[in-house]
């Protein structure tokens, strides 16, 4: 099991951005806002707090959240903090902590989604790479209903 695992529930900042490698690698990029509310004990004024994250993920899930998710759309991620380092044309040091998503699925709490299995690149249903995914909401902060799907293979183990 790895130490540095995350998980963090909020809303996306930014459409995902998905873009290939030179190698052909998916990779997509969005923005996450996580609030977090209290109550003031002594004032006993509702407070809130708001944190950004930049979340990054690869290969088939990239796509999938390419596909099924857009700015407004409140998510759960799960995955690993890394931290990136760089230097400015104009010779600064930078440096930020992003998530780099193994998971990301819609929050059923105010909302409700219809999984649909993907192909995967080898042209079979499913699989560790062909899984998940919803499709793209349609207004407000809802998902739109999966039309339906192939049919499924007896012997096939369900999601």
């Amino acid at each position: 099991m790895a130490d540095n695992t995350v998980t963090v529930i909020g809303n996306i900042t930014r459409d995902p951005e998905l873009r290939f490698t030179a190698g052909g690698q998916a990779l997509t990029t969005f923005g996450l806002a996580s609030n977090r509310r209290w109550t003031n004990r002594q004032s006993g004024q509702q407070e809130e707090s708001t944190s950004f994250f930049d979340v990054s993920c690869w290969g088939s899930l990239a796509e999938n959240v390419a596909d099924s998710l857009a700015k407004g759309n409140r998510v759960v991620v799960s995955g690993r903090l890394e931290q990136r380092s760089w230097e400015t044309q104009e010779g600064e040091k930078r440096s930020k902590v992003e998530i780099v998503a193994d998971e990301i699925g819609p929050s059923l709490r105010w909302a409700t989604a219809k999984p649909q299995r993907t192909e995967s690149r080898n042209g079979q249903a499913g699989g560790a790479q062909g899984q998940g995914g919803s499709n793209p909401p349609q207004g407000g902060s809802g998902y739109a209903p999966a039309p339906a799907g192939p049919a499924y293979d007896e012997n096939e183990e369900p999601f």
